[in-house]
């Protein structure tokens, strides 16, 4: 259908090209005299007969072309496509005002170069400027309109956004406390799955690798029990940057765009969200935050079941995973020991208590 629409175009332009130019042509080579060759109908045949052969040999690389843009255009997220066009049309403008005060000016040359110069240059940076600072002007519009809930710790995400939708990473998929945390309640809102996310899941589901192919299987699993159990939508979005190749920068870029919260579990995006100013959901921050406090001079009964980096050191584990570094406690290796804490250090990727036997 696309071939036949194709060559029928180029027949009715060559037609048009016949009828306006065929004529003039006709005097050039003196062959106006002819009484046939003036009919306009002649003219008009022999533009689109012209124009038809050109379009057999065109009609294949136009086809290919117009499928390649086609397609670059389905995968373009929809907010870059508007803001490309809301440039387009600016730069647009911005060339037809700049045209009236061209047609002032009385020379020839720069009367009918200048104005095409300006359409395409001008066209064209408006394209850019809109296409490439869309999540500057995001953030501009979101501020202006809601600048009381902005929270300078969340790099400006109104509180309405963050109580809405959250972005889920691959690593808290695969951990699997998100699903016993959404049953519980505490995390309201939109739970949003990117569906490069989703890629990486099954890459991982399909590995060689034993131990990774269970973990993508699990998180596979832990999607669908989210999508079953949970009151509020968990949604697969399509959104993607072609111009970024790291899972976890584009997170950082679609936290951006749609004004929402990261969730993950991963040490790194934690702090790569902070430097990009994005507000996080750390699973690990959470499972510390209702771990029982433990103080310095508390005691506790604990196994040591190896040894530590340092020398003499003992290592032993609380119920919920917890480290024990025990000074002095690699003799007690294997044995149940009263100890008493005398530090402990807390970080966003887990919390270790350091103490020395009773």
């Amino acid at each position: 259908m696309l071939r036949w629409i194709i060559q029928i175009t180029f027949i009715l332009i060559g037609g048009t090209l016949g009828l306006l130019f065929l004529p003039q042509l006709y005097e050039l080579i003196h062959l106006s005299s002819s009484p046939w060759i003036n009919n306009p109908y002649v003219s008009i045949l022999i533009g689109a007969l012209m124009l038809y052969v050109l379009a057999l040999l065109m009609t294949k690389p136009l086809i290919d072309f117009m499928k390649w843009l086609e397609d670059k255009l389905l995968k373009a997220p929809i907010g870059d496509l508007l803001f490309g066009t809301l440039g387009l049309i600016i730069g647009l403008s911005v060339a037809f005002l700049l045209n009236f005060a061209v047609d002032s000016i009385q020379l020839p040359v720069i009367n009918s170069i200048l104005p095409i110069l300006l359409t395409v240059v001008l066209g064209y940076l408006g394209f850019q400027v809109g296409f490439k600072k869309r999540d500057e002007l995001i953030q501009l519009f979101t501020s202006a309109k809601a600048p009381t809930k902005r929270k300078a710790s969340d790099g400006g995400v109104s509180g309405e956004h963050i109580a809405s939708v959250k972005i889920l990473d691959t690593s808290v998929i695969i951990d699997g406390r998100i699903a016993d945390i959404s049953t519980t309640g505490f995390l309201e809102g939109t739970l949003v799955v990117p569906q490069f996310v989703l890629t990486e899941l099954q890459h991982i589901a399909d590995s060689s690798d034993t131990l990774k192919r269970t973990r993508g299987r699990r998180g596979l699993d832990i999607l669908k029990k989210l999508q079953t159990e949970r009151a509020s939508a968990v949604t697969i979005v399509d959104d993607d940057f072609d111009d970024v190749q790291e899972v976890d920068l584009k997170l950082v870029r679609l936290a951006k765009k749609i004004g929402g919260l990261v969730v993950t579990n991963d040490f790194n995006l934690n702090k790569v969200c902070d430097l990009h100013n994005v507000a996080v959901l750390n699973i690990n921050d959470l499972a510390n935050a209702v771990k029982p406090v433990v103080i310095p001079g508390e005691e506790m009964h604990v196994v040591v079941i190896k040894d530590g980096k340092e020398q003499n050191q003992g290592v032993a584990y609380l119920d919920d995973g917890t480290m024990i570094v025990v000074e002095d406690g690699k003799k007690f290796i294997g044995q149940a020991i009263d100890v008493v804490v005398t530090s402990v250090l807390q970080t966003s990727a887990g919390r270790m208590i350091f103490a020395k036997s009773k």
